[in-house]
C-alpha cells in the first residue's frame, strides 16, 4: 500500500493557483476528501486534482496562476526521454 500525498489547505491554494478560501469552501461542500491531523485538514492531493479538473474556473486559475503555468516549461523535447515516444509503424 502507497502512502497518499496529502497537502494543507495553504499549500493546495498555492499549487492550484486559487485563495485558500476557495479550498476551504470545497472542503465544506465535500468535494475534496481530507483528513485532520492536530486540529489541521491534510487535503488528499488526488481528491484535489480531480476537483479541479471538475471546475472549470479553478481548473483556469491552475492554468493561469497554478502549477499549470509550467507544464510547457517541462515538456521533454528529446524523443529519447519522451514518455510518450513515436509510435512506429506497424504495417513493416
Amino acid at each position: 500500500m502507497t502512502n497518499p500525498i496529502r497537502l494543507s489547505v495553504s499549500e493546495a491554494a498555492r499549487i492550484f493557483g486559487v485563495s485558500d478560501k476557495t479550498i476551504r469552501r470545497a472542503i465544506q461542500n465535500k468535494e475534496i476528501n481530507y483528513i485532520v491531523v492536530a486540529g489541521r485538514y491534510k487535503l488528499s492531493f488526488e481528491s484535489l486534482v480531480k476537483w479541479s479538473q471538475q471546475k472549470t474556473h479553478v481548473k483556469n486559475k491552475n492554468e493561469k496562476y497554478g502549477i499549470g503555468q509550467y507544464v510547457d516549461k517541462w515538456k521533454i523535447s528529446s524523443t529519447l526521454y519522451s514518455p510518450n515516444p513515436p509510435k512506429e509503424d506497424e504495417n513493416k
